[in-house]
């Protein structure tokens, strides 16, 4: 792990994680990490080559799959010492999430997408998403077109679809899988900026497993993964 630069406090959670290990089916090891810290504004890059484990990485701290030992604490909560419940709870209550595939309802327009957030948040907060939702997709330069479903999108303007959905939900920690992957030079750019502004502007905690060298070095700190375990 290396570092880089000063981050300020803000808005975000703390991440410590100590002996996590995760185990496929047939008994492999998947994951093996000592220890990992990040204080609440830090932006920590993951990278490796492919299959080192860093979308294995992401998907333990989101909770996605169960860790086999060891513990992941967000702040004051353990996402390995919940029930499956607790933890999709705490999921979409703290943490936004960008995955590779984007994993878009096709047929809903970007604005229904990214506002997604509404259908299991309280009355009360649902305007905000909203708001939110449509004014990430402006800063993201999302096309929006009521009615125009995302499956007629190219791959870049899915995945930004899929980052203003991440933010919509004005999440304490976001955690990206190869974020600007699909993404040209100055949209990655854009993005770039857009995600390091949540750490460094506001004080949100961020993860992002990425090839981008760009975003790396303005990430925070670094983490290299080999085989599942830092490098």
């Amino acid at each position: 792990m290396t570092d880089a630069r000063p981050v300020a406090a803000g808005t975000g959670l703390s991440l410590a994680v100590r002996g996590l290990v995760a185990r496929a089916p047939d008994g492999r090891t998947l994951l093996d990490v000592p220890a990992l810290d990040l204080a609440p504004g830090e932006a920590l890059a993951v990278v490796g080559p492919s299959g080192a484990g860093k979308s294995t990485l992401l998907h333990a701290l989101a909770g996605l799959i169960r860790a086999d030992e060891g513990s992941i604490a967000w702040g004051a909560d353990d996402l390995a010492a919940m029930r499956d419940g607790a933890r999709t709870s705490f999921r979409r209550r703290s943490l936004g999430l960008v995955f590779q595939d984007h994993l878009l309802f096709e047929e809903l327009d970007a604005a229904a997408n990214a506002a997604l957030a509404r259908a299991w948040a309280p009355a009360a907060e649902r305007g905000a998403i909203g708001s939110r939702a449509s004014a990430a997709l402006g800063a993201l330069s999302v096309p929006v077109e009521t009615g125009r479903g995302v499956a007629s999108f190219s791959g870049g303007e899915r995945q930004r679809v899929a980052v203003a959905r991440a933010l919509a939900a004005d999440p304490p920690a976001v955690l990206a899988d190869e974020p600007t992957a699909s993404l040209d030079r100055a949209s990655a750019g854009a993005l770039t900026d857009v995600l390091l502004g949540l750490a460094e502007g506001q004080g949100r905690t961020l993860v992002v497993a990425t090839h981008d060298e760009a975003l790396v070095a303005r990430a925070h700190r670094v983490l290299r993964l080999a085989g599942g375990r830092p490098a």
